[in-house]
């Protein structure tokens, strides 16, 4: 099956994705092949809706967005894959959260991911998730020394074979 990764992005944003280029240090490729067959894979999702356990999990730092509003909470939550069917929250000033915590697939589809996996489509799906907020910071040096390394790890230990990126 090819996949189109900007099936569902207005075609005006292809070129920001297809022909971004590499920052300053940055010589290896950002993408991994998935090589695996997706009926045996074990597939982990990551949203960047900024969602967060309601009453369970703190919120991600809407103050510090509120001051630079290009330059979000660099920190990450975890989500048991079953969050869509626990009270959520979202902390994004960007995007407006009624359509997302009305229906939490919009941003985090682990119902439809779970749909696949019980139609044997995908093989498994982790038993956590991710939510980061967008809007991070240019150069992206905390992302690059402390979130992206602390949720590889995360999804390495959950024994994700591949992640899907769920961006609002």
């Amino acid at each position: 099956m090819l996949v189109d990764s900007l099936r569902f992005l207005p075609r005006s944003f292809a070129p920001l994705y297809e022909s971004a280029e590499p920052l300053p240090g940055e010589d290896d490729e950002v993408w991994a092949p998935f090589e695996g067959r997706l009926a045996d894979a074990r597939i982990a999702l990551v949203s960047s809706a900024g969602l967060y356990l309601d009453g369970a999990q703190p919120s991600f730092d809407l103050d510090r967005e509120r001051r630079e509003p290009t330059w979000g909470d660099p920190s990450h939550r975890i989500l048991p894959a079953d969050a869509a069917d626990r009270p959520l929250g979202m902390a994004h000033l960007h995007v407006n959260p009624a359509d997302v915590l009305a229906d939490p697939d919009v941003a985090l589809p682990a119902r439809v991911l779970a749909g696949l996996v019980d139609d044997g489509v995908v093989g498994g799906q982790t038993e956590h998730h991710v939510s980061v907020m967008g809007y991070q910071e240019a150069g992206l040096d905390v992302w690059r020394s402390r979130t992206a390394p602390d949720i590889a790890a995360h999804l390495r230990d959950e024994g994700a074979d591949g992640v899907v990126l769920a961006p609002v």
